[in-house]
């Protein structure tokens, strides 16, 4: 008897997919907007929304998960500022569903406008992965070098907005914000750009201007 083999093509992905819609469909219903915030490793994510939480004093709600291979150093710092969950992955380069579901268990009811995801340090992995948000922002510091975008492509062309950090260092360091953002539209034409200083709270303003109007129009779009 001969036998014969079909391939068949199947996404090893598609549960997970189907998970981060299912996630994303509830928070737009709840009124709660995600963001995932990627980078490489220091990048200054952490301080980005630590800078986000002050400006929204009294303005906005926001919690956040933390992601990191180890320790919650960085969860000890925002959780004064926000309610806060750690996720340490013992060494993934990257978040994935099922750890982003048990932070949110921790979290609880959360009463909240915005939820930040802040991804592991990686501009490789975190690009193939949904997790459920709807809005993916790639932060990018002065400090790396102004040709990132078009090493890392994938994670820019899978990115809504670009938000360049450490604006103090421009004097200092040989970096164009106008070379980042070309090399990087290059890759993903309608990303949207800002830049900001944590530190001294230059573009926070701006960048948190982009939120709450990313916020309204999934908001318009769930009540049509």
């Amino acid at each position: 008897m001969s036998t014969q083999t079909i391939p068949v093509g199947q996404d090893i992905l598609s549960p997970a997919k189907q998970a981060a819609q299912e996630l994303r469909a509830e928070f737009t219903r709840r009124g709660i907007f995600i963001v995932n915030i990627v980078s490489s490793p220091g990048a200054g994510k952490t301080s980005l929304l630590e800078a986000t939480a002050r400006h929204w004093v009294n303005q906005n709600k926001m919690s956040v998960l933390v992601g990191d291979l180890a320790t919650d150093r960085d969860a000890q710092r925002l959780s004064p500022l926000a309610p806060t969950v750690q996720l340490t992955t013992g060494g993934a380069c990257h978040l994935e569903m099922p750890l982003i579901k048990k932070g949110l268990g921790e979290l609880g009811e959360i009463e909240t406008n915005f939820l930040f995801i802040e991804n592991i340090g990686n501009l490789v992995c975190p690009a193939s992965h949904d997790l459920g948000e709807h809005l993916r922002v790639v932060v990018l510091s002065t400090t790396e070098g102004d040709d990132k975008p078009g090493k890392y492509p994938k994670m820019f062309r899978t990115s809504q907005v670009l938000v360049i950090t450490k604006s103090d260092l421009l004097p200092y360091v040989p970096f164009s914000v106008e070379a980042a953002v070309a090399d990087a539209r290059l890759i993903q034409p309608n990303l949207q750009a800002v830049t900001v200083c944590a530190r001294s709270g230059e573009g926070i303003p701006e960048w948190c201007r982009l939120l709450d109007n990313a916020r309204e129009q999934m908001l318009a779009t769930r009540d049509a």
